[in-house]
């Protein structure tokens, strides 16, 4: 089926071994930093710098391939607690040092890009120690470092009976730091919530000083300090830790799949879910070719897909779309949500296919970055693009996105296969999670990714903005990073914000603004005032400190 989609590939080794990697030199580091956090925990070392130097996007990837680096960290520092961290920031403050904050480095958008700006040395800020965990069973909260990668933090969650339930694709490697940085959106936010949703207080500490939000449920109080820090992706400081909203261990999970006539048919019925009864923890709709590609994939073979084929036959949709349906809780109110879901999938055409299609996508949930990484060994181009509209819209810009991602591969002569499903939904919308594979261009694989990715001739972005009058561009759902700007309308009505804010701080005392619980000290009861530069966000009040995205 590849070879059928995208022609004839050849396998794409690795050009040298990790310590072999060409990277620019690294500058020296003050003495004040080292002692900042004890030698033992700077690393200087090859295979450190690399690791730190890129994400886990395609174009990453292909640049590790080549065995050179244009850009790295001059280090790599770990700060053991939030004390420690402080000191960091303060020294990196006066001898202007570039920041960029790394958790699980899972970043497919350029997020932790060491972009020096006019800083002659840069860091990354490993925040692996910071693992804290403490759990408040009675209110269901808990506060966790910002290090724990999202396994660790479920196994500590688990050991007191409860659980955070956000498994965003990368949540074997990403951090709780990440998510929150990120405002990260799992495959179950339609039944936990995105991160976002999930955060009730965090912690930032920047170069202008601590900031730590009120534990509370709701506030009437405005401006919501907390969402300028979620969301924020590392560039006005460090999200040392956050305090979450946790849910019970659920007892029973049952995940299960259905088929529906066609893509546009199976997302009216998650329409009709998202806008009537509420939605299961999981939805999600293949369109026609991401169905193709998975029953060729995991499908059923033999007598079992040959019966699997008439069935389909005989309820009119063998060319229809795969819809993956989970809910997790107590027995009686699973009981009761997927009684509410059945109606609306038979009510709008969906046919059963059972539980065993819908374990067998629960099981594989997080191997996509893995069976990427084994199309790029056989010599594929393997890229993914997340956007989002409103349903009276949405079509138009599957349509559209498709269209124009395919005949840009094409125009560079490596035609491809593009794949798309509804992967997150609202009462107003949905998003929308295009996958393309395509012959990778050897010698040329950072232009034929931007170019198909909606860089170069910008031909991607163009059809999202045409396709919505302006209201939405390609990137990610959740995470914007380097390699998705803000476009357009986008960013004038950012820029706009931005100067309503900085005017606004210039006449008024922000510790008004904030509670005496908020204000941690006499740094943070500083006026905090944000301004731009190239791509990142500087704190002002304290020095120059330049913090570059990052997650």
């Amino acid at each position: 089926m590849l070879r059928e989609g995208v022609g004839e590939i050849e396998p794409w080794p690795l050009a040298v071994e990790l310590e072999r990697f060409e990277l620019p030199a690294a500058e020296p580091l003050p003495i004040a930093l080292v002692e900042a956090v004890g030698k033992e925990n700077v690393f200087t070392g090859t295979e450190d710098r690399v690791r730190h130097a890129t994400g886990c996007g395609y174009a990453d990837l292909a640049r590790l391939r080549g065995g050179r680096l244009d850009a790295a960290p001059d280090a790599v520092v770990l700060p053991a607690d939030g004390d420690a961290l402080r000191r960091v920031l303060d020294v990196c403050t006066a001898e202007r040092i570039a920041v960029v904050p790394f958790g699980g480095g899972t970043s497919v958008v350029g997020g932790v890009e060491p972009l020096r700006g006019l800083h002659e040395r840069l860091i990354s800020l490993d925040l692996t120690r910071l693992r804290g965990v403490e759990v408040d069973s009675r209110s269901l909260t808990a506060r966790l470092g910002a290090g724990l990668r999202g396994p660790e933090a479920e196994a500590a969650l688990g050991a007191c009976d409860v659980t955070l339930g956000h498994f965003p694709q990368s949540f074997e490697y990403a951090t709780i730091g990440g998510f929150a940085a990120t405002r990260s959106a799992g495959q179950a936010s339609s039944g936990y919530g995105r991160f976002d949703a999930l955060v009730t207080a965090v912690r930032l500490v920047a170069p202008a000083g601590d900031l730590r939000t009120l534990e509370t449920p709701h506030s009437a109080a405005g401006p919501a300090l907390r969402e300028l820090v979620v969301g924020s992706e590392g560039v006005f400081g460090v999200i040392p830790e956050v305090t979450v909203r946790v849910r019970p261990t659920p007892r029973v999970r049952r995940y299960e799949a259905w088929i529906a006539e066609s893509f546009e048919a199976g997302s009216e019925i998650v329409r009709a879910m998202a806008q009537g009864p509420g939605l299961p923890d999981v939805i999600r709709v293949s369109d026609e070719e991401e169905t193709r590609v998975s029953l060729a994939l995991s499908g059923p073979r033999g007598v079992a897909g040959s019966l699997l084929g008439r069935y389909l036959g005989l309820r009119g949709k063998r060319d229809g779309c795969l819809i993956v349906v989970g809910v997790e809780g107590d027995e009686e109110s699973v009981a009761r949500r997927r009684a509410l879901s059945v109606r609306a999938l038979r009510a709008g055409g969906g046919a059963y296919l059972g539980q065993a299609a819908g374990r067998s996508w629960e099981h594989g949930r997080f191997q996509g970055p893995y069976l990427r990484d084994t199309l790029m060994d056989m010599g594929a181009l393997v890229e993914t693009l997340e956007t989002s509209h409103t349903w009276s819209r949405l079509h138009g810009l599957h349509r559209a996105v498709g269209t124009a991602i395919r005949d840009s591969l094409a125009a560079q002569g490596t035609p491809g296969l593009v794949l798309c499903h509804l992967s997150h939904a609202y009462a107003d919308g949905a998003s929308l999670y295009f996958t393309f594979v395509s012959r990778a261009r050897r010698g040329g694989e950072g232009e034929q990714w931007r170019q198909g990715n909606g860089g170069g001739d910008r031909q991607v972005g163009d059809q999202c903005l045409a396709s919505s009058e302006g209201a939405t561009r390609p990137g990610r759902h959740h995470e914007s990073g380097k390699a998705r700007p803000l476009t357009g309308s986008s960013r004038s009505r950012t820029q706009g914000a931005w100067r309503a804010l900085h005017a606004a701080t210039e006449d008024t005392d922000m510790r008004r603004a904030l509670s005496a619980d908020e204000r941690a000290g006499d740094r943070a009861s500083q006026n905090i005032r944000a301004g731009v530069s190239g791509q990142a966000f500087l704190l002002l009040g304290r020095g120059d400190l330049g913090f570059v995205r990052g997650v």
